[in-house]
């Protein structure tokens, strides 16, 4: 199978936003103890520009932890949804290649399971330029922990069907490519975690991912029928435990 443009992917998910926002994992507190840290600093009180911020999942946490936050979202669709959520956080439509804010006015920039969608050569001085001196880049995916069997035979098979590289594997092609492209020295750090959720969530929860949004609706569903059934015989009460991986990558402006 032919993997479809990567901005096709990108804008997928605007079509299904309230299911991202339903199903999509969340992320535990321990990733925001190591973000602070990380920045030597507490959240609360923090200037957060959160860039693809999506239905808002990182940036609630991030408000919540009393940080002082700006999202930052391209898509129609998913920012209808943020809005929706959050309606009292500010969100602004732009992208991490060219951010609508203004130099040095943030101590903290995330990305949120979004880095992968800039142009890293353009979105790292963008976000150095809109970092005050001193102020924290980080970066950080959930990742299926390929240490569990069952998740590890999962992706197998979806890298199997999709055709290209998935989940812990792409994260780790990233990281490579972080280290090898950017004259940036990032700090990786990984947390894990995990959830319980029903059989039908977790379903939900992978055809809300890029591959299956752009393929097509046949071929997703019967993908995902099959791997119902996959399930099924290893979990009988169709109860899942997922365990993740937090990929986490920060850095800091230089302070001159």
């Amino acid at each position: 199978m032919t993997t479809p443009p990567r901005p096709s992917r990108a804008h997928s998910f605007n079509a299904v936003a309230a299911q991202y926002a339903a199903h999509r994992p969340s992320y535990p507190p321990a990733l925001f103890d190591t973000v602070e840290e990380l920045t030597g600093r507490p959240l609360s009180g923090a200037r957060v520009v959160d860039v693809g911020a999506g239905t808002g999942i990182a940036t609630a946490l991030l408000a919540g932890r009393g940080a002082h936050v700006v999202a930052v979202e391209p898509g129609d669709g998913m920012a209808s949804q943020f809005r929706r959520t959050l309606p009292d956080v500010p969100l602004v439509r732009g992208n991490g290649n060219a951010l609508p804010l203004a130099d040095a006015t943030a101590d903290v920039i995330t990305y949120a399971q979004s880095w992968h969608w800039t142009e890293p050569a353009r979105s790292t001085p963008e976000a150095m330029r809109v970092l005050r001196p001193g102020g924290t880049l980080a970066l950080w995916w959930n990742v299926p922990d390929p240490d569990v069997p069952w998740l590890a035979a999962q992706h197998e098979r979806i890298s199997g069907h999709c055709g290209a590289t998935t989940g812990a594997r792409g994260t780790a092609d990233r990281l490579r490519a972080l280290g090898t492209e950017l004259d940036v020295d990032f700090t990786h750090s990984q947390v894990r975690w995990s959830r319980r959720v029903h059989l039908d969530a977790h379903l939900a929860n992978l055809g809300s991912h890029s591959h299956f949004l752009v393929m097509a609706r046949d071929d997703a569903t019967a993908f995902l029928t099959e791997e119902r059934a996959h399930l099924r015989k290893e979990f009988p009460d169709e109860m899942l435990e997922e365990s993740y991986v937090v990929d986490l990558l920060t850095t800091r402006r230089p302070t001159t």
